[in-house]
């Protein structure tokens, strides 16, 4: 089990979500399509998925897309969430080597 700082401040982008959910597909296809690692908390499967879900956004739509400097969205567009992975890669330090 998470505790709610690890939540807050996840290592890598996580996304709380459920099959039925279809902005929660559209949101994890694009994660999948842009090759985004990440990690997803299925709210079927994870027992208490759904309260740290609103623990973060502080409702209880899905999906929550919770970033590693902290910031989350909830239910994104996929406008929104493109323009922050686009933030977050920017942010990123080039592979060393190059």
């Amino acid at each position: 089990m998470s505790s709610e700082s690890t939540d807050l401040h996840p290592e890598r982008i996580t996304m709380y979500g459920a099959a039925w959910c279809i902005d929660c597909r559209r949101s994890k296809a694009l994660l999948d399509t842009r090759k985004i690692d990440y990690d997803y908390v299925d709210l079927e499967q994870v027992v208490d998925g759904a309260d740290r879900a609103k623990a973060i956004s502080g409702r209880t739509q899905i999906p929550v897309v919770v970033f590693p400097d902290g910031t989350h969205m909830t239910e994104p567009t996929d406008a929104q969430l493109g323009t922050k992975l686009d933030e977050l890669l920017a942010t990123q330090s080039p592979p060393r080597g190059l």
